[in-house]
C-alpha cells in the first residue's frame, strides 16, 4: 500500500532531485520548503537503462524462493574452500577423528554410571551460560541428561571441524561454521516433543492439552503470516494510541519522509532542537514507545524541543530511489525545516542504527562544505567502518549481494520478510527454536510488548538504496577509507569537528560494538564513548527505572591519544541504570539557557497531519 496521499508529488522512475537552493532563515543556505501540506516536486530524470540479463535474473529470484534469499553459489564455494583444504590436511583429520573418538568414550562412561547415586549431571560437557535451552532442571535426569551432553559434544565437535582448519578463506571459514550451527540449532533435542522433558511434565500435567493449544498458536501464526495481520497479543499496541504516542505534528512532507515536530512538556526548552534520524529498516518508533520507556517522551521532559523523521515505507514504484536521496529528502530536507522554524540555532543531531550512518556521511559532506549548522552529533549502534560488522557481513559478498540484487530487482524492493529472516537466524535459538518450543510444544504464549510489536512492523527497502548501501558500505568499505562520494566529490569522516556522543551496546548482533568503536580513529572531534548493557534494541531503549541496566563511559578529546577496544572497556568505569540521563547531562553541558519554546511548525501548518502522522501507517 503507497503512503503517497492527494498532496505529495507522484514518484517517478530514477533517482529523485532537489529543488533550486535559495535563501532562508537557517544558518546557511537551503532549499525552499514548500507551503505545509504541499511536498516538492522533482524534475523528472531520464529513464534509467534497461537491466541486462534478464532471464538470469528471473532465474535467481525463483532460486531465492526456495533457499530463502540465501545464495547457493556462496554457500557452494564456501564448502569448497573447507573441504578442499580438510582433505589435505591428513594430521588435522586425525586429530578430529580423535576427538570424537574420546567424546565418545566420555559418553559412554557417563551413560554407564547414569542412575549411580553420586553421578554429577553435567559430567562430560556443561552448557555455557547464555544457552537457555537445557536451563530448566528436568534436563538434569536421566535419560534427558544424556541426550543434551551428547548433542552439545556433537555441537562442540563441528565446531572445532569448521574452525581452525589452516589455508581456509576466514569468510568462508565463517560462513561454514555459521550454517553448520543453524543445523545444529535445528537438530537440538529441545525442539522435539519426546526428547524435551519440559514439554513432557506439561503435557502430563494437562493431560495433552499444552499440543492443542500449541496447535492453535501455529494456526493463529499461519493465519497471520498469509494475511499480514498482527500477531497475536499485538493488537494492544496501536500506533498514534499505545505506541507513538508523544503529542506533535507533522511539519514538512516530501516523498521520502514526514518530519515530525513534539510539542513541548516544559515551560522552557534548550534553545538547540534535537533530530532524530532513525533507520529506515524500521519505523522511527523505536524511540517513540509506550509512554514509559519513549525516548522522545524523555527528552522533551527533560526541555528540550525535539524533531524525527519518519520515513515512508517504499513500494515498486521507488525502485530507483538512492541512498543519497535519503540524504538529501531526509537529513537535509529535516535541518532545512527545522531552520525555518528555529533560526539561527544550531541542532542536536541523533542518529539510530543505518540512521547513524547516513548522518555520518550528512555531517561529514556538511562539514567539508563548511555548513556549521551542527551542535553535536550523536550516534546509537551505528557503524560507519563496516570491516568487522558481526555475523551480518556473512550474507554481503560478491555472489551474495548480485544475488539479493536479482531478488530485489524483480520486485523494486527487498521484501520485509527476506529483512526479518536474515536478522531472525542472527539469534536463532532465540528468536526462532525457542519460541517453536514455547509456542507450539508447550502451548504457550509469551507476553507482547511494544518492543515486540515494533519489531514486527517491517519496512521494505528500494532496490537502488539497498544495492547501493550494500556494495559502496558493507562490500567496498568506501566511507571508512575515503572513497565515498556525495554531489560527485569525497568526504572524509576527519572533516568532523562537532562534539560526538557515541552508543555501543555490548550484545549487538547488527552493529558490534567494536566495530562502532572505530568512530574514534576516523574523526578529528572529541568523542564521548558509552557502552551500554543489552543488544541492538533492548540496549537502546533502556529508561531510567528498569532495572538490570549498565553502562560504561569515557571521553576522549581530540588530540589525545587513541585507546584500543579492549583497553578501553578496561578503564572506562561502569554505572549502574540508564545511559539516558548521561547523555542529556552531556547535551545540557553543550546547550544554552533554557528560553521560550519555539512555534509549532511553518504557515499553515494546520493542514498537515498530528504526530506520528500518516507514512507511518503504511
Amino acid at each position: 500500500m503507497s503512503a503517497v496521499q492527494t498532496s505529495v508529488a507522484p514518484r517517478t522512475e530514477g533517482p529523485i532531485t532537489p529543488d533550486s537552493p535559495v535563501k532562508s532563515p537557517a544558518t546557511v543556505d537551503a532549499p525552499v520548503l514548500p507551503a505545509a501540506g504541499r511536498s516538492e516536486v522533482p524534475a523528472a530524470p531520464a529513464p534509467p537503462p534497461s537491466e541486462p540479463y534478464p532471464a538470469d535474473r528471473a532465474l535467481h529470484a525463483m532460486i531465492a524462493r526456495m533457499t530463502g534469499g540465501i545464495a547457493p553459489v556462496a554457500l557452494s564455494l564456501a564448502y569448497l574452500d573447507w573441504a578442499s583444504h580438510l582433505a589435505a590436511a591428513p594430521q588435522r583429520r586425525m586429530e578430529i577423528a580423535q576427538d570424537a573418538v574420546r567424546d565418545a568414550g566420555k559418553l559412554f562412561q557417563a551413560a554407564a554410571h547414569a542412575v549411580s547415586p553420586d553421578r554429577k549431571p553435567w559430567s562430560v560437557i556443561k552448557p555455557q551460560a547464555h544457552d537457555r535451552r537445557f536451563a530448566k532442571p528436568e534436563w538434569e535426569n536421566f535419560p534427558f541428561n544424556l541426550l543434551a551432553q551428547s548433542f552439545l559434544l556433537g555441537e562442540q565437535w563441528w565446531r572445532k571441524a569448521t574452525t581452525g582448519v589452516r589455508g581456509v578463506a576466514p569468510e568462508n571459514e565463517a560462513i561454514v561454521e555459521f550454517s553448520v550451527r543453524q543445523v545444529l540449532d535445528m537438530l537440538a533435542p529441545s525442539n522435539f516433543a519426546a526428547t524435551n522433558p519440559e514439554v513432557l511434565q506439561k503435557a502430563f500435567q494437562s493431560g495433552g492439552e499444552n499440543f492443542v493449544f500449541g496447535w492453535q498458536n501455529w494456526c493463529d501464526d499461519l493465519k497471520q503470516a498469509l494475511s499480514g495481520g498482527k500477531s497475536s497479543g499485538d493488537e494492544r499496541f496501536v500506533v498514534g494510541k499505545t505506541v507513538a504516542a508523544s503529542s506533535g505534528k507533522v511539519v514538512y512532507r516530501n516523498q521520502l519522509m514526514e518530519l515530525i515536530q513534539y510539542r513541548p512538556t516544559t515551560d522552557k526548552v534548550r534553545p538547540e532542537p534535537i533530530l532524530i534520524v532513525p533507520a529506515w529498516i524500521m519505523k522511527y518508533y523505536i524511540l517513540d514507545l509506550s509512554p514509559r520507556n519513549s525516548l522522545v517522551k524523555y527528552l522533551t521532559g527533560e526541555g528540550f524541543t525535539v524533531f524525527a523523521i519518519s520515513w515512508r515505507n517504499p513500494d515498486e514504484g521507488d525502485r530507483n530511489v538512492a541512498f543519497d536521496d535519503y540524504r538529501r529528502l531526509g537529513v537535509k530536507a529535516a535541518l532545512d525545516t527545522i531552520g525555518c522554524i528555529v533560526p539561527r540555532r544550531k541542532v542536536h543531531a541523533l542518529g539510530y542504527c543505518l540512521g547513524g550512518t547516513l548522518l555520518s556521511i550528512a555531517a561529514a559532506a556538511m562539514a567539508r562544505d563548511g555548513d556549521n549548522r551542527l551542535m553535536s552529533i550523536t550516534l546509537l549502534a551505528a557503524q560507519t567502518d563496516f570491516t568487522e560488522a558481526g555475523e551480518l557481513t556473512l550474507f554481503i559478498n560478491e555472489s551474495q549481494v548480485t544475488f539479493l540484487e536479482d531478488i530485489m530487482h524483480e520486485r523494486g524492493y527487498l521484501d520485509t520478510t527476506q529483512m526479518a529472516g536474515a536478522f531472525q537466524l542472527l539469534r536463532s535459538n532465540d528468536l526462532i527454536w525457542s519460541r517453536l518450543s514455547h509456542d507450539y510444544l508447550m502451548g504457550e504464549r509469551v507476553p507482547s510488548s511494544d518492543l515486540m510489536a515494533w519489531n514486527a512492523d517491517a519496512t521494505r527497502l528500494p532496490y537502488r538504496m539497498h544495492s547501493e548501501y550494500l556494495r559502496q558500505l558493507f562490500l567496498n568499505n568506501d566511507l571508512a577509507e575515503g572513497r565515498y562520494h556525495v554531489e560527485g566529490r569525497n568526504v572524509s569522516l576527519s572533516d568532523i569537528h562537532a562534539p560526538m556522543f557515541v552508543v555501543g551496546t555490548l550484545n549487538d548482533h547488527v552493529a558490534p560494538w567494536r566495530s562502532v568503536y572505530k568512530i574514534h580513529y576516523q574523526v578529528d572531534a572529541d568523542v564521548t564513548f558509552l557502552l551500554t548493557s543489552g543488544g541492538h534494541n533492548a540496549g537502546v531503549v533502556a529508561p531510567p527505572g528498569q532495572p538490570g541496566h549498565t553502562y560504561q563511559v569515557m571521553t576522549k578529546a581530540a588530540d589525545a591519544p587513541y585507546i584500543g577496544r579492549d583497553e578501553w572497556k578496561a578503564q572506562a568505569p561502569h554505572f549502574e541504570g540508564s545511559w539516558w540521563p548521561e547523555w542529556t547531562k552531556w547535551l545540557v553541558a553543550r546547550s544554552g539557557e533554557p528560553c521560550d519554546p519555539p512555534r509549532m511548525g511553518l504557515e499553515n501548518v494546520d493542514r498537515m497531519p498530528d504526530a506520528p502522522g500518516e507514512y507511518v501507517h503504511t
